[in-house]
């Protein structure tokens, strides 16, 4: 790997900004460069939120992603935003709960109903983040297990660690 350009996007409630935060941590735990940027609505919650993260084994020059080689969708109107900012050998992983018609593209596609599996395991939509990073490990092994599980013990409140890993480790299992 010399350099991988994430943009993880979605609505506000998502935790869009808080999946970004932990894979540019695991990154650094498994040894890489890494850099994270976010943006979200003013509203905060039902807005349009984003997180992008540039993952290296040298220096990072920018640290705006310029063409993603993965983008996660988590909603229908920012995959239709943002898939022209995708690589076209890159990776669209979706949540598929959310998002019903997936636009034209060469990348290889991915689609996880992640959003009804935290409502049905987890009782809120909020841990579509941790599943959608768990499959994203599977797919691309950016950064190792046991990178990603210190992560969000050291991102998340106490109180949340245990469901968030649950939530993760539920990602883990899912073959796209």
């Amino acid at each position: 790997m010399e350099k991988i350009e994430v943009k993880i996007s979605g609505l506000g409630g998502q935790g869009v900004v808080l999946a970004g935060q932990i894979l540019g941590r695991a990154a650094v735990y498994d040894g890489k460069n890494a850099v994270q940027t976010q943006s979200y609505g003013a509203e905060a919650r039902g807005s349009a939120a984003e997180s992008e993260v540039i993952i290296s084994d040298g220096k990072i020059g920018f640290p705006i992603v310029r063409k993603c080689d993965i983008l996660i969708a988590m909603s229908q109107e920012v995959v239709e935003k943002n898939i022209t900012d995708l690589k076209e050998d890159g990776i669209l992983l979706v949540d598929s709960s959310t998002v019903k018609k997936v636009p034209e593209t060469k990348a290889r596609i991915f689609k996880i109903p992640a959003t009804e599996i935290a409502e049905k395991m987890f009782g809120a939509k909020i841990y579509v983040n941790m599943i959608m990073l768990g499959v994203l490990t599977n797919i691309t092994k950016l950064a190792n297990e046991k990178s990603f599980t210190r992560a969000i013990k050291e991102t998340v409140s106490t109180e949340a660690i245990n469901i968030n890993l649950r939530a993760y480790k539920k990602g883990l299992t899912l073959t796209p």
